[in-house]
């Protein structure tokens, strides 16, 4: 579980490189800035490749948190 978090972590990194590390749990499309409809596809394509899923078209426009991702990637079993 641990594990999963922490490359979640990665991942919001690596799309938003200005946000500090303890920013991002609390990371939300409607309170980071730069979280546009850009930012959304890439970051869900950089969870995709990490974690080796693919997310359902249905299930994207609920994941506008980290803890929503969170959530939805233990649900998946990741």
């Amino acid at each position: 579980m641990n594990d999963t978090r922490q490359r979640l972590i990665r991942c919001f990194r690596a799309v938003f490189p200005s946000l500090a590390e303890s920013e991002i749990p609390q990371a939300t499309a409607s309170t980071v800035e730069s979280w546009d409809s850009v930012a959304s596809v890439t970051l869900l394509a950089t969870i995709e490749e990490e974690f080796g899923i693919e997310m359902a078209p249905e299930d994207m426009p609920d994941l506008i948190s980290f803890e929503k991702m969170l959530s939805y990637l233990h649900a998946k079993g990741s």
